[in-house]
């Protein structure tokens, strides 16, 4: 049968849900402890620079960047990129997430290897991103199994990137999690609040995950057929 049947919408509504809880939960969990201060007074960038001095970190920049929650850590250029809402925020939330940016600087200054796998990855994910789907509706649509499996490989790589960003993630957050006491830009009874934040926006990363995987799974036996 052509084109795509209800059991493509049973694979892919479970990370869908998700994604959309993720996302309602990253969102209010942060506007939650943006209203908090640490008892330090630090913005976010001020937290980063603390962060990346104290592990002896020089040669990262930190730069303001426009977007709602933007915040990323680009390795080519060394930079730490941060959102309106967390630069010059003196939050829990701006905080934690100053923090988390900072913990990918560190995987990077240490060579961490999932960090060095998923960049590799990157420009073979962003191809199968923005061709899969030409070749995985088309197969579908014209009942074309050979398009469909051009897909899959298209697709993979994509997936892969989705999967390996998992570890990558969760070890920038508990790297984060720990330094931030550490080197004094939280104290011990607050970090369960920026904790918070960081673990509701790990769940975004989960339901993306989830939602590749689901939708390959769907392809993969749409091509044995």
């Amino acid at each position: 049968m052509f084109g795509l049947d209800m059991t493509y919408y049973f694979f892919l509504i479970p990370g869908m849900v998700l994604a959309g809880i993720a996302a309602m939960l990253t969102k209010s969990t942060f506007k939650k402890y943006s209203k908090q201060a640490a008892s330090t007074g630090l913005t976010g960038a001020q937290a980063a620079q603390r962060l990346l001095d104290h592990e002896g970190i020089r040669d990262v920049s930190i730069e303001a960047v426009r977007g709602f929650l933007s915040d990323h850590y680009d390795p080519t250029s060394k930079t730490l990129r941060l959102s309106p809402e967390v630069y010059g925020a003196r939050s829990m939330s701006a905080i934690g997430v100053a923090c988390h940016e900072v913990g990918h600087a560190i995987q990077h200054a240490r060579s961490y290897a999932p960090l060095a796998l998923r960049s590799a990855l990157v420009p073979a994910a962003n191809i199968g991103n923005k061709l899969s789907m030409f070749f995985l509706m088309g197969g579908v649509f014209l009942g074309m199994t050979g398009l469909i499996k051009v897909g899959v490989i298209l697709f993979s790589a994509a997936v892969a990137f989705s999967i390996i960003t998992l570890p990558v993630e969760w070890d920038a957050s508990a790297r984060a999690k720990r330094l931030m006491v550490t080197s004094s830009i939280v104290a011990p009874q607050e970090l369960t609040y920026a904790s918070r934040v960081l673990n509701a926006a790990f769940l975004t990363y989960v339901a993306a995950a989830l939602t590749a995987i689901l939708q390959l799974l769907y392809f993969i036996l749409r091509a044995r057929e």
